[in-house]
């Protein structure tokens, strides 16, 4: 009896560690995403940072 009770214990810490696993290859997954994407707006700032700010200047009435 009381090895059934450790083998449905030792079941369920599986079953919660399964999403973490799920959950941190998405974190990971979209933390390579969000370097990619910081990566490309340095070096867009990098060529043409003073047109990048042109573009949001206010202009008149608006």
């Amino acid at each position: 009896m009381r090895q059934e009770k450790n083998h449905q214990r030792h079941h369920q810490d599986e079953d919660e560690t399964e999403p973490e696993t799920v959950g941190g290859q998405r974190r990971d997954k979209l933390n390579e995403d969000t370097e990619a994407t910081l990566d490309e707006i340095d070096d867009v700032l990098e060529d043409n940072a003073e047109d990048f700010v042109r573009s949001y200047v206010q202009k008149g009435g608006e």
